[in-house]
C-alpha cells in the first residue's frame, strides 16, 4: 500500500511503499493524533519513519503503483 504523508510548511509529501494493511496504519496515525505524540510507521525495506503529528498536514493511503513504467496520456 502506498502512504502519502503532506507535512506543513515543507514542500513535497513523504511517500513510501508499506506491507501493513490499511486498518493498521489508520490506527496508528489516529492514536498518535489523538496522543498528540509521534506518528510511527515502517516501510516494506524496514526504515522507520517519525512524524510529528503536529506538522502532519494529510495522510492519503492508497493502492501501491509499483509496475507503472513510461508516461502517462493527458
Amino acid at each position: 500500500m502506498e502512504v502519502r504523508i503532506g507535512v506543513q510548511n515543507v514542500a513535497r509529501e513523504l511517500t513510501f511503499e508499506s506491507e501493513e494493511s490499511t486498518e493498521a496504519v489508520t490506527a496508528a496515525v489516529e492514536a498518535a493524533l489523538s496522543s498528540g505524540s509521534l506518528l510511527r510507521l515502517t516501510d516494506d525495506r524496514g526504515r522507520l519513519y517519525l512524524v510529528p503529528t503536529a506538522s502532519i498536514g494529510y495522510v492519503h493511503l492508497g493502492d501501491s503503483e509499483k509496475g507503472r513504467v513510461g508516461f502517462g496520456a493527458r
